[in-house]
């Protein structure tokens, strides 16, 4: 997948993710780009596990169902990193 598309879907994956999960987190755009980034990778990932079984560094792709995957990968990375933060504070 080209840059566009990983910044399209980043974007796209990390204002869903906000607005889903909005809390008190700041971070404007460049935040909600690299949690739909992060959400992509590990929605990308936890799919290709579900399907085939193995664990591969992949990525969701510019489609429903990959914005899907990234919204929901999204989540799972605030929610680890909240946990990891929070324990630290």
């Amino acid at each position: 997948m080209n840059i566009i598309a990983w910044i399209i879907l980043g974007l796209i994956a990390g204002a869903i993710a906000k607005a889903i999960d909005p809390g008190a987190r700041g971070g404007g755009l460049l935040g909600t780009l690299i949690l739909g980034i992060v959400g992509a990778f590990v929605g990308g990932i936890i799919a290709t596990f579900l399907s085939t079984g193995r664990l591969v560094l992949t990525s969701a792709t510019l489609s429903i169902p990959g914005i899907i995957v990234s919204v929901i990968g999204a989540i799972i990375a605030v929610f680890i990193w909240h946990r990891i933060v929070g324990r630290s504070l």
